[in-house]
């Protein structure tokens, strides 16, 4: 089983830019992270536009819908801003693809001490290859189906809706 991994950006692969003193974006995270995370499964990684998710529209995220489509794999792990994830995994949702979708994030950007990226990539990786095909979203270590699941903006954690 070959496990594909779509990131497009969000606070995960975000960086600190010490001039500019703001997050941005430069090159992705996520060679690292799966070297780091040890994931000795084989896997493709594609890298679309990073966007922080709250400048994702409807194109952007037919973008990954139809990566998701194209994939030869059936278990994809999309690495996406935690403010709309929701949106995208409803567009998933509805597309039935037969699949197994999850997507995850991090409240925290994956160079930052404390952050919570390395483990939520880590355990996605892990749930795609063993949930029935579907779409999900994956968050500290909790697992939610895409038409039941709200972000908790002031907890700053994913939820039951």
């Amino acid at each position: 089983m070959t496990l594909r991994i779509i990131a497009t950006g969000g606070t995960f692969d975000k960086h600190y830019d010490e001039i500019a003193g703001k997050l941005t974006f430069s090159k992705g995270h996520l060679p690292q992270v799966i070297k780091r995370a040890r994931i000795t499964v084989p896997l493709q990684l594609e890298q679309l536009p990073f966007l922080d998710s709250l400048d994702m529209h409807d194109a952007d995220r037919q973008r990954i819908a139809a990566s998701c489509l194209r994939a030869d794999e059936t278990s994809i792990v999309i690495v996406h801003g935690t403010d709309t994830m929701r949106e995208t995994a409803e567009v998933l949702g509805k597309a039935q693809l037969p699949k197994t979708i999850v997507l995850t994030g991090a409240m925290v950007p994956y160079e930052v001490k404390n952050s919570d990226a390395l483990f939520n990539f880590g355990f996605a990786c892990g749930i795609a290859q063993a949930l029935p095909h579907g779409v999900y979203i994956a968050m500290n270590a909790q697992i939610f189906t895409w038409n039941n699941v709200k972000k908790n903006r002031d907890e700053g954690v994913f939820e039951k809706r």
